[in-house]
Order: C-alpha cells, then structure tokens, then sequence
C-alpha cells in the first residue's frame, strides 16, 4: 500500500504511519535498524528496490530524502509505502523543495525508531565528508559508493582524508568474495617464497581495483602495481608473483574465475559480481565500525600511487 501526502510536514507523516499501523496492524516490532538515504528525485525507485531486498534479512525503517529542485516554492512531499511495496519494512519516502531541497536533520528526526541504530547511506553524490553531514553526524554507519561518482579514485581520496570511524564504501563490500579467495591462497602460500610483488588488473574507473590494490599492499607489505584497462570491464585479475612461481586470480567474464598456481592444475571458482542489494545487506549486518576498512583507505589507498597502463 502506498499512501501520498503531498504538502505536509514530518509530524503529520507521523501520525499517518501510526494511523496505518493501528488500523492495518502495521508494527514496529522487529525492526533493528532505521536506514536513511540520500538521493536525488527521480533516482530513488532502484534504491528503494535495493533497501527493501535488503530488509527482508534486516528489517528496518527506511527513510528516503529524495532531493528536489531548490528553486521551487519550500515545501514538502511525503509517500508512507507499507506491506508489499515495502519489503519486509516500512518505507517513507520525502521530497524537498526550496529551503528543504538539501539533506537535514530535521526532516528525519521524528520518524527515527527509539533506541535504534542509524546507517546512512548515499548511493550516489556523497558529500566530501560525510561524518560531518547533518545527517551523517547521527549516523552509526555511513555507507557511500565511489563508483557512483565522476571521478572515482579520486572520491576514493576524499574518503580517505575525511575517514571517521564508521564510514564505508559499497566499493569495497563488492571486493569481499575476492578477499576470501585471495586470504585462501596466501594462507596456502604462508612459509614458501615470499610475495615480492603485486598487479591488480581492472578497469580505469574501477575503485574496488584501486582497494583490493590497497589492501594487499598493506597485507602483505609487498610493491603494488595496477595494471588499468579499459573503462566500464571492474575488476579482472590478481598475480603474486614469487620465486617459486607466480600465482594469478583471473576473471575473464562476470561469472567465474581462474586460480594460475605452479606445479597445479588450474581451478575453476564462483566470483560473480555482486549485486547492490547483496552488498548493501552485507554492509546492515555489521554496526560497528570496519577497522580494516579504515586501515586499508587511510594506509593503504597511499601505496596505490604506481599504474600502468590506461590512466
């Protein structure tokens, strides 16, 4: 059930979800989380489709301050989606015009759950600093996407000079499959010769190449070099190289991978890419903060500097 209430105030969306909850039997019980995200008027049907794929293993309160013109006349358009158009949550849905264009508080404050925590989440256009938005202030975790935005690694940075405990990045949660793979490999490898050197392959605009870049360089204090392809291709492949033979995880399609190692025959595995709901319900299982996450974009990031390749 969707129900409109244009032109209308925070409080009175309030009492309409109460009123829906008391006639229809809609409840808050159960909901571990309020999930608030930002985004722009027009964009959010995916999100909303995302969030509530994503709800149905973590039921939530999900708030969506889609942005509007701030040229218009201030005022306020509110949608309450309950039952099944809202997953296995309910979903509130704000527009702001004028004055209440950009992302507040304020706007939120009223229908967050009591003693609940806040995940923030811009799908794209995230600000410089997200720790030190209104909303993300509030937050306990706050979840941008880098490949969302124009310049990727360079965003990337910006997460890195801002970093606050409790950010993250939907770049990263899409590594995480390949990150068991390769922790797999390098505990085989741990007492023969040591890794000298790394490439990461993968595609220009590829922030998740740019991390897992970082993240073996500082895993395993080895020289990383990334190896850019074409735009638009992600990640493709992973080599060690070491003394007693070079060991390569290689993606030629979408779908599945080969593992390259000396003397053995080459193994076939499962490394689809990851779909948003995927990541963004992996990001709702954990509230605290990521620390290798944040060793990695703020230690890390700064020995990915060497490329070959496509800029």
């Amino acid at each position: 059930m969707i129900v409109e209430l244009p032109d209308t105030t925070t409080s009175k969306v309030s009492k309409e979800l109460m009123s829906l909850r008391d006639s229809g039997g809609v409840v808050a019980l159960g909901r571990v989380l309020t999930l608030v995200v930002m985004t722009r008027s027009g964009d959010e049907e995916d999100i909303i489709d995302a969030a509530n794929e994503a709800s149905r293993e973590h039921p939530c309160r999900i708030i969506v301050l889609a942005e509007g013109s701030a040229e218009e006349p201030t005022r306020l358009d509110g949608q309450i989606r309950v039952g099944g158009d809202a997953g296995a949550s309910e979903v509130i849905v704000l527009r702001g015009y004028g004055d209440l264009s950009e992302e507040n508080e304020s706007l939120v404050s009223a229908l967050l759950l009591p003693d609940a925590p806040i995940v923030a989440w811009w799908p794209h256009g995230a600000p410089a600093n997200v720790a030190g938005t209104s909303i993300g202030s509030i937050a306990h975790r706050r979840i941008t996407d880098s490949a969302q935005e124009p310049d990727p690694t360079q965003a990337l940075h910006t997460i890195s000079a801002t970093y606050t405990a409790g950010d993250t990045d939907l770049a990263w949660t899409r590594l995480t499959n390949w990150r068991v793979q390769l922790a797999a490999v390098m505990d085989q490898l741990e007492g023969d010769a040591p890794i000298t050197a790394i490439t990461v392959g993968g595609a220009s605009d590829s922030p998740s190449t740019v991390l897992l870049a970082a993240w073996l360089a500082h895993a395993l204090d080895a020289p990383v070099t990334i190896d850019a392809g074409p735009p638009g291709r992600g990640l493709k492949a992973v080599r060690l190289v070491r003394e007693g033979g070079d060991v390569e995880l290689y993606r030629p399609g979408t779908d599945v991978a080969e593992l390259h190692q000396p003397d053995q025959p080459v193994q076939h595995i499962s490394l689809p890419r990851r779909s948003l709901r995927d990541c963004l319900a992996e990001e709702l299982r954990r509230l605290d903060p990521d620390e290798v996450f944040g060793e990695v974009i703020t230690e890390g990031l700064q020995r990915t500097q060497l490329r070959k390749g496509a800029a």
